[in-house]
């Protein structure tokens, strides 16, 4: 059997782990729904339901990967028997990675659409914000090259390896990550009206939360368990790259921490923002589009502050489609035999070709309203892969862990806890068997009954 790669360090591990994790849904899905649903109380239930769902769940699959060397699909096989179902049960799971980026990329392509706006001047001088992306998702040509850059951007660095590649490109874009959002958070925070903004962002206020407790309670656990993107094994192949010098609940611990701290910081660039210029930070998805590029045309030195905004946005994006792309490069190393560069090559190419149809979802193919009226094919996607894939996905991983039948209990428990630092307790059995399914099945059903009702 062929050496497998590893990654140079603990530090490459955390960082290639964080970058899967953090994206759209830590700064773009985050502040609008924590300003819908009243601040700093949706904050702090957010917290608590990522140690409850998101924590265990982050460490299974970790846990699955390093135990199995390899993806979710050659991981079970070799933990459960290739005679097993589980390799079956989560081939359909880890779908969900080409699925994600059949839409992500075309995302991430329009934020890169953005930071070349913002930099070249003309989205300052466009007057009506609403209309400027309404022409920039209505134009083919336009989202097409911008996802087409995505794709190639992230192909091309996969390409070049697991360390010279992927590791080490990822390590400076999280540490210019990091620096671009602190700054701008600094910057945000000494805008006029940064207290009132502050204030509604990060004080929990009970009385927001008894006006629509159920509602309130399934966002934040929603968003606890979607921000991760747990379920398909994205994360998972990069636990096969690294070492059992330390136990995965204290590494896992640690992504969620920096992953949440992007978060935070997110919110507090937007929610002054929105607070001085008079934005309602729960305005929904349009949020980064049309309303913060208009607080950015009001605000002194805005052109740069939007142009460092869309490049963090990005860059978030970007991170998550190259950890997204490696985890379908060793699919195809794996269990195709493909050299690295024909691999990442092919899945570039798949991944543009795939792409397509989200595309045109908002230009010729906008008659196709797969949801009901006013819906897209980007929906459709993302209700497959969210509302589907990644909380079936999370449950089989749970059940794969802990019943005999999978991985069983003490080999997962054992391979979790090997290595210095945070380990599980081994009475969580009944945790992880009984709560999470329970846990998911409500993420899944009230999802369901909001989207159909």
């Amino acid at each position: 059997m062929k050496k497998r790669e590893t990654l140079s360090s603990r530090m490459g591990f955390l960082l290639l782990s964080v970058g899967c994790a953090v994206g759209l849904g830590n700064v773009w899905r985050f502040p609008y729904v924590t300003g819908k649903y009243g601040g700093g109380m949706f904050v702090l239930l957010y917290l608590f339901f990522l140690l409850l769902l998101g924590f265990p769940l982050l460490t299974a699959e970790l846990a699955i990967g390093r135990a199995g060397r390899g993806n979710l699909i050659s991981s079970s096989a070799r933990l459960a028997g290739k005679d097993s179902p589980w390799p079956k049960i989560l081939t359909a799971a880890f779908a969900g990675n080409l699925l994600l980026m059949m839409y992500y990329t075309v995302v991430t392509g329009w934020l890169l659409a953005y930071t070349a706006a913002f930099f070249d001047n003309s989205i300052m001088l466009a007057g009506d914000q609403k209309a400027y992306f309404a022409v920039l998702v209505q134009s083919p040509a336009r989202s097409t090259f911008y996802m087409l850059l995505a794709v190639a951007l992230s192909a091309i660095v996969c390409g070049a390896g697991l360390r010279s590649g992927v590791e080490r490109t990822v390590k400076v874009m999280m540490v210019l990550l990091f620096g671009l959002i602190a700054a701008l958070a600094v910057r945000s925070i000494l805008l006029p009206g940064a207290a009132e903004g502050l204030k509604f962002y990060l004080y929990p206020d009970p009385a927001k939360f008894t006006a629509n407790i159920g509602e309130t309670l399934y966002a934040a656990m929603g968003q606890a368990f979607f921000t991760l993107s747990i379920g398909i094994g994205a994360i998972s192949v990069f636990g096969s790259y690294t070492n059992r010098d330390r136990a995965l609940p204290g590494e896992g611990l640690m992504i969620i921490v920096l992953d949440t701290l992007i978060a935070l910081l997110a919110g507090m660039v937007i929610f002054p923002c929105c607070f001085t210029y008079g934005v309602d930070p729960g305005s929904g998805p349009g949020l980064i589009f049309v309303s913060l590029p208009s607080t950015f045309h009001s605000m002194p030195g805005g052109r740069w502050c939007g142009a460092l905004f869309f490049v963090f946005l990005s860059m978030a994006a970007l991170t998550t489609v190259i950890a997204v792309f490696e985890n379908l490069i060793d699919f195809l190393m794996t269990q195709g035999h493909l050299k690295r560069p024909a691999a990442a090559l092919t899945v570039g190419v798949a991944v543009a070709v795939l792409s397509l149809p989200c595309v045109f979802g908002f230009s010729i193919w906008s008659r196709i309203q797969p949801l009901g009226k006013g819906s897209s094919i980007l929906d459709l996607e993302d209700f497959i892969v969210s509302q589907n894939l990644l909380p079936l996905g999370a449950l089989a991983m749970a059940l794969f862990c802990s019943l005999r039948c999978g991985w069983g209990w003490e080999k997962f428990i054992a391979e979790a806890n090997t290595g210095k630092g945070m380990k599980f307790h081994p009475g969580l059995k009944w945790y992880f068997k009984y709560v999470l399914p329970v846990l998911i099945g409500v993420v899944m059903a009230v999802g369901y009954f909001q989207i159909f009702k």
